[in-house]
């Protein structure tokens, strides 16, 4: 028997989420699937996922972007403080979540992505990495999240961080 989505049982998670910006404003994205559901097509998102118990939301956005990207940061000073903040729900693994996500920017002078730290599930779930400009990004018509990702990271390089808000799904 299958659980629907408006009846499978929500988990509550906290999630940390880093968008990692290079020198030429280029924000690193990567390619997702659901491997449980293949019918939900693939997205662009941002290095991160769930922090894990005993973690602070700083400490798990290290852990992430050091998993998902390979830099590895000294400290969560070097991460800055919050830029944005949203909670969603959405099913994964045949689970239904609920995550409220804190964001952080990172900005670099350039990367290149390291899988070697990547689990398990993010070997079967990550399809690939890619630096993307937000005129790019923003023209592709692939499917984002978050999905006002571009508007906004286009106004915090702009305007730069100040009190962080919520972007929402």
């Amino acid at each position: 028997m299958t659980t629907s989505r408006a009846s499978a049982p929500v988990v509550d998670r906290v999630g940390a989420r880093v968008l990692l910006v290079d020198r030429d404003e280029r924000v690193l994205l990567l390619r997702g699937v659901d491997p449980a559901d293949p019918g939900a097509g693939q997205w662009w998102m941002t290095p991160g996922g769930g922090v894990d118990p005993g973690e602070t939301v700083e400490q798990g956005a290290l852990r992430e972007l050091a998993e998902e990207t390979g830099l590895r940061l000294d400290s969560s000073a070097a991460l800055g403080g919050p830029v944005w903040f949203r909670t969603v729900e959405f099913m994964f693994l045949g689970r239904r979540y609920r995550q409220a996500e804190t964001f952080f920017l990172v900005r670099v002078d350039g990367h290149d992505v390291d899988a070697s730290g990547w689990t398990a599930i993010e070997r079967e779930v990550v399809l690939e990495t890619r630096w993307w400009g937000l005129d790019e990004l923003a023209a592709s018509g692939q499917r984002v999240f978050p999905s006002r990702l571009v508007d906004e990271l286009a106004r915090l390089l702009r305007d730069g961080p100040a009190v962080p808000y919520e972007v929402g799904a």
